[in-house]
């Protein structure tokens, strides 16, 4: 018999991509309710930041929407705190689904760091405790839609 504990700490991703834009630029775009709501839902989605608050133990709120018909009418929201903020270097802060499903309840850290590299910054996302009901796989291809997404709008700017 496995407790939760030991159950969500074995469900995480970590997602890398390499962005041509300085630490600080990217580092921005995930603490800019604007640009945030632009890149951070996955194809088919789109996004409303209902409240952000860059800080160390500030909280956000955020809404994903279907776009799409088969997608249609899937949304959910989910909120946080922000646990730690270094500019251009680390935002780590947690994540919880608003929802009364038990496959969906508990609450997710995520870690993303930021590392200059030869032609701008390597972004890494390390998110633990995904809840049961979302496959593994899903939240992988979630991040690296999002990481691309981030990705196509600080490259353009």
């Amino acid at each position: 018999m496995t407790d939760d504990a030991t159950t969500n700490e074995n469900r995480s991703v970590t997602v890398s991509r390499a962005i041509e834009a300085p630490p600080d630029e990217v580092y921005d775009a995930f603490l800019d309710p604007e640009e945030l709501a632009r890149w951070l839902p996955p194809s088919g989605f789109s996004a409303e930041v209902h409240e952000l608050e860059p800080e160390e133990g500030g909280r956000f709120r955020i809404s994903f929407t279907a776009d799409t018909e088969e997608l249609e009418p899937y949304s959910h929201s989910f909120h946080g705190r922000y646990l730690e903020l270094v500019p251009g270097e680390r935002i780590v802060h947690t994540d919880e689904f608003e929802t009364d499903e038990p496959g969906m309840a508990g609450e997710m850290t995520t870690t993303i760091t930021f590392e200059p590299v030869a032609n701008g910054t390597e972004v890494t996302v390390h998110q633990e405790g995904i809840p049961e009901d979302i496959p593994v796989d899903d939240a992988t291809a979630g991040w690296t839609d999002s990481l691309e997404n981030l990705a196509r709008l600080v490259e353009e700017a």
